[in-house]
């Protein structure tokens, strides 16, 4: 008996604790300044010229509840928070049931009130920290003392994501049903107040029978809360509902990875304070370029457009700046929205022979310098053999150049140059030039085994295409609030970590992969392309079993393209005929009409007329092409010691 009495003064002591505290934390939100609704979290992202791509969390299109269809409301409601009206922020009843269930049942079902995802909408971060949760609690009940409940159903209904870049209802019903939210029908009504659970899945451009399917849970929810009858609910989707799917400007399949890219930037931010709530919201300047947007997605959906298995990812740079252009993460952000441009590491292959070249120019060799290149096996300690192939298993079986090892992506020439240098060589040079990701330098490292994400490879091309000065790729040049201040700003340097004599040199060899000059034994690895160049560019393809690069560049612009399947299953030519033409045709209509640049020739590099296959002194000779040399290491044509 004292026993049952011990524990229900124990209760009653929480409980009335319980009530005082809750109490003060209300009477404190009801001193706190008010919440500007209308402002909260909005984001405004800018092209480089300043005109308007995206804005989320908070629209201009601000509808008032009473111009939004009661079966919208009525939706959402019943599927969302059924007691919003009763409550004050927290459904505490709910959240008992939905705890005593996924203790019972392993699960984890959700309680949240409406004011609750205002609240969560609001961040652009949604970090599920103890800190985070409590300051969403707290803002919470900040918005339920402030604004009446009609309030905060406007605010939330005009700021929900509805999926495929729409926030707030009008904006979706525009998009989806080309109406405004107050003309919906029931129906449509009932497939916008899905979405929200799974914005990516449930919207019907994403995915019609997915949207339907959760569309029915929601009419069943109205049914039993008493908004239609069982009647209209048999009725309901028996002919399928028309989708329009399209918006009044950039209605592109792809942009929506760039913004994606932005936000995941904006969030690194250490200057940006990590909720924006109070602040009213952001206006974020970025380097984005519409037309190189426009001439990627145009060129990849000109090539892979009717793909249903092989992905792509692609960015283009401001190889001065750093800044990026443009950015896709896959084919169509309405049917994936995972980002293989910035969230994926894949095998980069004979792209990776770049940094190599240059740690070989670094190191005594030069364009001319030869090595054998035939079948080899090569020996380690431990008994450890590692036995490279050619592509098509083709060999000169003779000595060839460094000039023309690039033009032919030879293999054997790469591993041999490697471990020539020894092996850390490359990976140090790799990190000098941005590249950040851990790589293991051993044997097939020259040949590009290593996973490595596109923006990070990225950094590493741009610093060659910059002459060697090094830049981190970015994506954000200034952040303001609504009113102005300026709360970050990009801040250009200067970081030359590479010597710009071989640089030069180096990038005039990778030109040998369109030079007709090296049609040899074999031919160049883009040379298909060089019928539809108006200009220089230096470039390298990379092929594994599984993906398919081109990263290419010129003073200009850099840029990169990859192809393949997201399971890692084999590719077949068609992924390399993508990629190079992908790239290709985007440089060229990008740059169409500009002035065709190239690189000045340092002072201290000297061009010469040798055979491109052998080095040999070779004016008329069909291989004839120039090599470059840092003056002085021309005299003698370095024939480097085999090591087999």
């Amino acid at each position: 008996m004292k026993k049952f009495k011990f524990i229900c003064r124990l209760l009653l002591f929480f409980l009335l604790n319980g009530i005082i505290l809750l109490t003060g934390i209300y009477v404190y939100a009801f001193f706190s300044p008010k919440l500007e609704l209308k402002n909260m979290g909005k984001v405004f992202i800018y092209d480089r010229e300043e005109n308007l791509i995206y804005q989320g969390s908070g629209s201009n299109d601000w509808i008032a509840l009473e111009d939004i269809s009661p079966y919208l409301i009525n939706a959402v409601i019943s599927v969302e928070d059924k007691n919003f009206y009763k409550h004050h922020g927290f459904d505490y009843l709910r959240i008992g049931k939905a705890f005593i269930t996924n203790i019972q049942n392993n699960t984890r079902i959700g309680a949240s009130t409406i004011s609750q995802q205002y609240i969560k909408n609001m961040f652009l971060t949604f970090d599920q920290t103890w800190a985070r949760k409590i300051e969403e609690a707290f803002l919470t009940v900040e918005l339920e003392v402030h604004y009446t409940k009609d309030e905060i159903l406007e605010g939330y209904l005009n700021t929900i994501n509805y999926g495929e870049g729409n926030y707030g209802i009008e904006d979706a019903s525009r998009y989806y049903f080309n109406k405004s939210s107050k003309d919906l029908t029931l129906e449509e009504a009932i497939m916008l107040a899905g979405i929200p659970k799974n914005p990516s899945n449930y919207n019907p451009v994403s995915d019609y029978d997915a949207c339907i399917k959760r569309a029915k849970i929601v009419a069943l929810t109205m049914v039993n809360n008493g908004y239609i009858t069982e009647e209209e609910y048999h009725n309901l989707f028996q002919e399928e509902i028309p989708i329009y799917g399209k918006r009044m400007q950039n209605n592109s399949q792809t942009i929506l990875y760039y913004q994606d890219a932005v936000l995941q930037e904006l969030a690194s931010i250490k200057t940006i304070p990590s909720s924006l709530i109070e602040s009213g919201g952001l206006k974020i300047y970025t380097t984005f370029d519409m037309n190189a947007q426009t001439k990627m997605e145009e060129n990849i959906l000109k090539y892979m457009g009717n793909q249903e298995e092989l992905q792509v990812a692609s960015v283009m740079v401001d190889p001065s700046t750093g800044g990026v252009l443009a950015l896709t993460g896959g084919l169509n952000y309405a049917k994936s929205q995972y980002n293989r441009a910035t969230q994926s590491k894949r095998q980069v292959g004979s792209t990776m022979k770049p940094f190599l070249y240059y740690a070989a120019l670094e190191n005594g060799l030069v364009s001319s310098s030869t090595f054998k290149s035939e079948k080899t096996t090569f020996y380690f300690s431990n008994d450890q053999t590692y036995s490279p192939n050619n592509y098509n298993d083709i060999y000169a079986n003779e000595d060839i150049t460094m000039a023309a090892a690039i033009a032919f992506s030879d293999n054997i020439y790469a591993v041999k140059t490697h471990l020539f240098l020894g092996t850390d060589t490359l990976v140090n040079t790799a990190h000098l030039t941005g590249i950040q990701e851990e790589m293991d330098g051993n044997p097939s490292l020259a040949l590009g085994t290593s996973e490595l994400n596109m923006l990070d490879f990225a950094n590493g091309y741009t610093t060659l295409a910059n002459g060697g000065d090094q830049k981190d790729l970015y994506f954000i040049s200034k952040v303001e609030d609504l009113n102005g201040n300026v709360l970050y700003e990009y801040k250009d340097k200067h970081n030359y970590v590479l010597n710009s004599n071989n640089v030069f040199i180096l990038n005039e060899m990778l030109t040998s992969t369109t030079n007709s000059a090296f049609n040899d034994y074999t031919t160049p690895t883009a040379l298909s392309l060089a019928s539809k160049m108006s200009r220089k560019y230096a470039l390298k393809t990379g092929t594994t079993n599984t993906d398919s690069w081109v990263a290419g560049y010129n003073p200009e612009l850099l840029m990169m393209v990859w192809v393949g399947n997201d399971d890692a299953k084999e590719i077949d030519s068609t992924a390399s005929y993508y990629s190079k033409n992908i790239w290709l045709d985007t440089m060229e209509s990008y740059l169409e009409g500009h002035e065709p640049v190239w690189y000045e020739k340092p002072q201290n590099v000297i061009g010469l007329i040798r055979n491109g296959i052998t080095g040999q002194e070779d004016l008329e000779g069909k291989n004839s092409t120039v090599l470059y040399y840092v003056k002085g290491t021309e005299v003698a044509i370095p024939v480097t010691k085999e090591n087999n």
